[in-house]
């Protein structure tokens, strides 16, 4: 008996071969090789690492972030980047490899020497700050001074804080694939005219620097000018697909500009101006019908030409393109009784009027100048998906992209769409899309009886060609449009706004509803004359009230 026990006890201390790999037999019961090993340890490697991730995951920092993470965070990125250290700067980013790219080109290609970075009085998790230094090349140098901001988030993972990547941090007119460069500039630049022969500076009108950009773009090679040296934005693929031109930051030295000639009013460019400097995220274009010149463009904020470039549903301004295609298949008459009920329900949506007001026994031409958005909803089963689409292409020469106006432009979109959406574009909802230049364009065309696509700089200049319509609206369409649009502009919304330009004018208002925006895009668009005239005040309020006196001012110019 007790040889036994002491073989078992032998047999329990005495490792054992299974499959090749060695097991311990720990109190008479063998762990598997597979199960203790995992073939080559992995299992034990497993248990190891997510022991390690649940101790790191319990260190994760989490929750909003303390004034100290920001200043640390914000500071040691930019002591990195000033100290030229910018694998390290990159590396308190959160995308090193975009990181690094910007930065070497901001030494490599911009040239920016001797740069310091100063960071400001922190707001939330957002730094501003300003840099300092010296643009040389080939022997020319000049100071440089600019203000940018960077923002601090933290990294997944560790929940450490971190600068959130973005092209602006290094300068705030980059975006995604922009690079800054200094060398001679690839087109020389161009000294614009207004039609009198006076220079065009942003001096003067503050909103034509991306006007400006884009003239030296396109002019600015056939223009007769020399290259000089400079600092600029080259735009990446994704800003040409913007249209967005390339911008000079700094000129080292100066080229000699060639000259290139507009059809922008002085008088009606100075008072556009001031109109859109009266309200916020205001934008106006004026034009002349009989021609398609522009007269003015101004918007209230600098960065973006929203005016031209802009893509914003148009509301019921729309509803003078719609009430074309209404009136030209017979669905809808000036003075012909017309349903204008409270609500209407099409496509699985009810579509409401403003207020829910209703017009019993009205007219079409009652319907228009109240802006009833059921008239028009109410007849969507009548049309095909494509009719609108077809009538804005064909009568109105939007929605194209064929414009060739001197600079970049946004020419509208009126996409085909079916059930709800395609009743929302008739009231300039769905996927409708216009801006100011667009909408000057359908008033001018309504007075003129036919679109001439609106231009800034004449084509006589470069021999391009301008974009045509494919046909005209019938006489009759047209006499019942204009009266439509001149009932509105004397009884109808519009009436307030365009008090005492009549009796050769004509007008419609709009409102458009933004997700999130507590109040709509305010528009209006209207003519007088030989002038027509687009506005829209963004998130405020209703079109007569807010973009109607923007318009009517200028209308009064005429």
């Amino acid at each position: 008996m007790g040889k036994r026990r002491r073989v078992a006890e032998r047999r329990r201390t005495k490792p054992a071969v299974v499959g090749g790999v060695l097991a311990v037999v720990v109190g008479g019961v063998g762990i598997g090789a597979y199960a203790l090993y995992g073939g080559d340890g992995a299992a034990a490697d497993e248990r190891t690492a997510a022991s390690a991730a649940s101790q790191k995951a319990k260190a994760a920092k989490t929750g909003p972030l303390s004034a100290v993470e920001v200043t640390t965070a914000a500071q040691g990125f930019l002591t990195a980047w000033q100290q030229g250290r910018l694998p390290q700067a990159a590396a308190a980013t959160d995308d090193a490899t975009a990181a690094t790219a910007l930065l070497t080109g901001f030494v490599e290609d911009a040239h920016i020497e001797k740069a310091t970075f100063t960071p400001g009085t922190p707001a939330g998790d957002k730094v501003p700050f300003t840099v300092k230094g010296t643009v040389t090349y080939k022997g020319v140098s000049k100071p440089l001074t600019y203000t940018s901001a960077l923002t601090v988030v933290r990294r997944a993972g560790d929940g450490e804080p971190i600068v959130r990547w973005q092209p602006s941090v290094v300068h705030p007119d980059l975006q995604a694939g922009d690079t800054l460069v200094t060398g001679e500039s690839g087109t020389p630049p161009v000294k614009a005219l207004d039609r009198d022969g006076g220079e065009i500076t942003t001096a003067k009108y503050p909103s034509l620097g991306t006007v400006l950009d884009g003239l030296r773009e396109k002019y600015g090679k056939i223009a007769g000018g020399k290259a000089g040296i400079e600092l600029r934005v080259v735009r990446g693929k994704e800003s040409k697909a913007k249209k967005a031109a390339d911008k000079t930051l700094l000129e080292l030295s100066e080229g000699t500009p060639g000259t290139v000639k507009t059809t922008l009013s002085p008088r009606l460019q100075a008072a556009a101006e001031q109109q859109v400097a009266t309200r916020q995220r205001a934008s106006v274009v004026v034009l002349r019908p009989s021609t398609g010149e522009i007269l003015a463009v101004a918007n209230s904020g600098h960065g973006f030409n929203t005016a031209f470039q802009g893509s914003l549903a148009p509301g019921s301004t729309m509803k003078v393109i719609t009430s074309s295609l209404l009136i030209e298949k017979g669905l809808a008459g000036a003075d012909k009784a017309h349903p204008c009920p409270k609500t209407f329900k099409y496509g699985g949506w009810e579509f409401h009027n403003d207020d829910d007001f209703e017009i019993k026994n009205g007219s079409f031409k009652a319907s228009f100048a109240r802006s009833c958005n059921t008239a028009f909803i109410s007849q969507a089963p009548e049309l095909d998906n494509s009719d609108l689409t077809r009538q804005a292409q064909q009568v109105f020469g939007l929605s194209m992209n064929n414009w060739s106006v001197g600079v970049p432009t946004f020419d509208g979109s009126v996409p085909v769409q079916s059930q709800a959406p395609m009743a929302a574009s008739l009231i300039g909802q769905g996927g409708v899309r216009m801006n100011p230049l667009n909408m000057a364009s359908v008033a001018a065309t309504v007075k003129s009886g036919v679109f001439h696509q609106p231009y800034l700089v004449s084509p006589d200049v470069d021999h391009r060609t301008l974009a045509t319509a494919q046909r005209t609206m019938s006489a009759g369409t047209l006499a019942q449009l204009r009266e439509l649009m001149r009932y509105t502009a004397a009884y109808g919304t519009a009436a307030q706004a365009m008090s005492g330009l009549g009796p050769d004018y004509g007008a419609k208002t709009g409102s458009a509803e933004v997700d999130g925006q507590e109040k709509p895009n305010g528009w209006f668009t209207a003519y007088r004359g030989d002038l027509a005239a687009a506005g829209v005040v963004q998130a405020g309020g209703h079109g007569g009230e807010t973009a109607g006196p923007i318009v009517a001012a200028l209308l009064r110019m005429g």
